[in-house]
């Protein structure tokens, strides 16, 4: 059995499809600005993975007339989305100074990583100043027993929302536990007050 590779410059060469040159970093320029526009999502455009299966033709300018008589806007729709949304960042763009460029390496690298890392300590905290209570980390003894923290004489556990879906038959927990669910915006807790 023989094995070989096309690559996608050959795929598109060899599928006769219409070749567009771009200078470099273009493409991604032009892909960071729709991933915010969303110029090509399926509600503009189609979904192309079903719009190809219903297509029965063969050759590129068959597909060309086919697509723009199911959306004859589409192009234009997109390609207006996109721009509108480039001008915008465009003026972002030439906002941005050395100072922010490492501002925003700081706050990933010491930030944001940081608090990734400590979002147990962050919850723990801010269930105890919602109850007025103090709380505090544990020490590597109570750690080991499974103890993440303790909020005024009460230890508790922090686990993923996902913890009470999974089957933890053979895991029995003694003390309050404070589930969560990290977001893209942020973390939700959910606990039960009476437990502290």
């Amino acid at each position: 059995m023989k094995k070989f590779k096309i690559s996608n410059d050959e795929v598109a060469e060899l599928s006769n499809a219409p070749q567009y040159q771009f200078p470099k970093y273009v493409t991604q320029v032009i892909n960071l600005v729709n991933s915010n526009a969303g110029g090509t999502r399926p509600k503009v455009v189609g979904q192309m993975s079903e719009l190809v299966k219903e297509f029965d033709g063969r050759t590129i300018d068959e597909w060309i007339e086919w697509y723009t008589e199911r959306y004859p806007d589409a192009v234009n729709d997109a390609t207006e989305k996109i721009w509108t949304m480039y001008e915008t960042m465009k003026g972002a763009f030439n906002t941005i100074t050395k100072e922010m460029v490492e501002n925003w390496v700081k706050d990933l690298i010491y930030g944001k990583t940081f608090c990734g890392l400590k979002f147990q300590t962050a919850i723990i905290s801010a269930i105890a100043n919602q109850l007025d209570k103090p709380w505090r980390e544990t020490d590597p003894e109570e750690e080991a027993q499974g103890i993440d923290g303790f909020i005024g004489d009460k230890p508790l556990q922090v686990k993923s929302a996902t913890y009470k879906l999974e089957a933890r038959l053979s895991e029995t927990i003694n003390v309050p536990i404070v589930y969560y669910d990290k977001k893209k915006d942020g973390i939700s807790i959910e606990y039960n007050p009476n437990d502290f």
